[in-house]
């Protein structure tokens, strides 16, 4: 086993592993950390989607050896800490825009939302039905309307 120290929702943790494990089952199975589903642990579904270092990733693709411990890894649990706020504007407006059906896939379509409104807003720009059809989250409930509108009202929030 390998001791791995990276940072996770504002902590420094350090997990002993193999250098191999997939990110996701670290910080399902030995940190706790629920919100990351697992849907497909082959980076297509997009139910784990979670931020390393601000940038829309994909835990179940990464193994833990590839962290070091400057990165910061953020979670659905962590993301209303980034705002100080009971929860971020992209969680506000999932919640008003009444999105969630079963819920799975809601965690990654949120941080995969509030990576690409970020993403566009480096470009200097606001978010457009393209950029929308790059979120390639997958929602077996087919909520994809009411997401689509949640981006665009979590956006002007953020």
């Amino acid at each position: 086993m390998a001791q791995h120290t990276f940072r996770v929702n504002g902590e420094t943790v350090t997990v002993d592993v193999e250098d191999d494990v997939r990110l996701l089952w670290v910080l399902r199975d030995v940190l706790g950390i629920t919100g990351p589903k697992y849907g497909c642990g082959i980076n297509v579904c997009k139910a784990c989607t979670s931020h390393v270092n601000g940038r829309a990733f994909n835990p179940c693709s990464v193994r833990v050896g590839d962290l070091g411990p400057d990165d910061e890894v953020t979670t659905i649990e962590g993301l209303a800490d980034t705002v100080d706020d009971d929860l971020h504007p992209m969680q506000q407006a999932w919640v008003e825009r009444d999105v969630a059906q079963c819920g799975y896939c809601q965690p990654g379509q949120i941080m995969a939302a509030v990576a690409l409104v970020r993403a566009v807003r480096e470009e200097g720009r606001t978010v457009t039905d393209d950029d929308l059809d790059t979120i390639r989250n997958i929602c077996r409930c087919g909520t994809y309307t009411r997401i689509r509108e949640a981006v665009k009202d979590g956006a002007e929030r953020m």
